[in-house]
């Protein structure tokens, strides 16, 4: 599959080396294009699935074969890849990952220089190009390939860096965390972090063996280990990461998952009285946004989902924390993208500065119920369900600038097209956790009925 996101499928089936030259190699061209005069230097990370070392090499040969520079910097976070881009003179660079899909798939995501993924417009135009004749360069023009072994270390501190996190009070606290890194990058980085800040860590699937030891999605219902961990240390509190470490998601110190949304509301609530801005979110994101943001007088800004399209609106606005519901944490004084490890310190950052426990806090908020659910539909399907939507549900107010949202009184569906995966997803957030699932079932047997 193509798209904004980049390329991704199912390694040996959907995906190979070949597939994965041609890409690299019309990427290298199209950013010495982009960036005439500049040295051709891309930098190249991978998390810990099985076939990362065989895309790696395919990409590596690729870039080389073109005439770039190649910096490796090995197993890494995603978010660690974009900041590493973002801190060079490099032109670009290549995630080898597929975030959350289970371990048989793998992708490549698109860095532009300027450590953010490629914008929606310049990705459009350089999947334009990859079917194009590859200008392989000549036998006293090949490129280099070079290995960084400290961008993890940068990272850690570019996070202990940020201006108004009070190190000292955390560490004070002595925090006793778990952390599930589900056998990704997040092993090699989280750990280390933790310790940083003063924390008893207690690791669960920390080795980075790409072998998931359950659904790789940090959602509630694949966290039953990381719950039962947190209950068994008597830890205050828990995270799971997915295997490239750009979504988080946390358990309290009561075991239980408190759901992925409130990640980027917990952020919000720390970051807000010391840099006072508007928030950016998606449209899939909760409401609770909406009740952070009255709280302290500014305003949220919806955007497409996708953390290039949040990122940029951050930017734009000067906007000082947001990012994705689904647990994708951005804090501009790290980087514009989604960063789990940023994320960690915000939300313990709060939590120390409260003097309370996660449940407190989250007792605190007011509640929103979310269900989710998809549609597997032929790709044939796909566009005539998306333009039925509108005319199953009355009395909405539309936003149409990503798929179909619906907004109502206290809640709202949105459906829309997966940029990762061939199906339709459904989104419903409302004020009770039955009215949340009867709105998705209703409209998912509307659509079923309409096709």
């Amino acid at each position: 599959m193509t798209s904004v996101s980049g390329v991704r499928g199912v390694f040996a089936d959907t995906l190979n080396p070949i597939i994965a030259i041609q890409f690299a190699a019309r990427f290298a061209e199209f950013q010495k294009t982009s960036h005439p005069g500049c040295t051709p230097r891309i930098i190249v990370g991978r998390d810990s699935r099985t076939t990362g070392l065989v895309m790696l090499h395919s990409i590596i040969a690729a870039l080389i074969g073109t005439g770039c520079e190649v910096t490796d910097i090995g197993i890494v976070p995603t978010p660690t890849v974009l900041l590493a881009v973002e801190e060079s003179e490099a032109i670009g660079g290549i995630a080898i990952t597929a975030s959350h899909n289970p371990p048989q798939w793998n992708a490549m995501k698109f860095v532009d220089a300027d450590g953010m993924f490629l914008a929606p417009e310049k990705a459009q135009l350089f999947l334009g190009t990859t079917q194009e004749p590859v200008n392989w360069s000549q036998w006293n023009s090949m490129g280099k390939l070079t290995h960084d072994d400290n961008a993890i270390d940068r990272h850690i501190a570019k996070v202990l860096a940020i201006p108004y996190l009070n190190i000292d009070q955390i560490r004070n606290r002595q925090f006793k965390v778990v952390i599930d890194s589900v056998n990704g990058a997040g092993g090699l980085i989280s750990p280390r972090f933790l310790k940083e800040l003063g924390c008893t860590v207690y690791e669960i699937n920390s080795a980075p063996s790409g072998i998931f030891s359950h659904v790789a999605e940090p959602l509630n219902e694949n966290l039953g280990q990381l719950e039962e961990a947190v209950e068994f240390y008597g830890a205050d509190l828990g995270f799971a990461t997915d295997p490239d470490v750009d979504r988080l998601s946390v358990v309290s110190e009561r075991g239980k998952c408190i759901g992925e949304e409130l990640s980027v509301a917990l952020a919000e609530l720390f970051v807000l009285p010391k840099r006072r801005g508007d928030l950016v979110v998606n449209l899939s994101s909760s409401m609770i946004s909406e009740d952070i943001a009255a709280k302290y007088q500014v305003k949220v800004h919806r955007t497409k989902v996708g953390e290039i399209n949040v990122g940029k609106m951050m930017q734009t606005l000067r906007s000082p924390i947001g990012g994705e519901g689904n647990g994708g944490i951005i804090c501009p004084d790290v980087h514009y993208t989604r960063d789990a490890i940023a994320g960690m310190a915000l939300i313990l950052g709060l939590l120390a500065e409260s003097e309370g426990s996660l449940s407190d806090l989250v007792s605190s908020l007011p509640s929103y119920y979310f269900a989710k659910d998809k549609l597997q539909l032929e790709s044939s399907q796909m566009d005539g369900v998306m333009n039925l939507i509108p005319s199953l549900l009355n009395g909405y107010e539309f936003d149409t600038q990503d798929g179909v949202k619906a907004i109502g009184e206290k809640h709202w569906l949105h459906i829309r097209k997966s940029g990762t995966e061939p199906i339709i997803r459904i989104y419903v957030e409302s004020d009770s956790p039955q009215r949340s699932r009867q709105l998705c079932d209703e409209l998912i047997n509307k659509i079923r009925s309409n096709i």
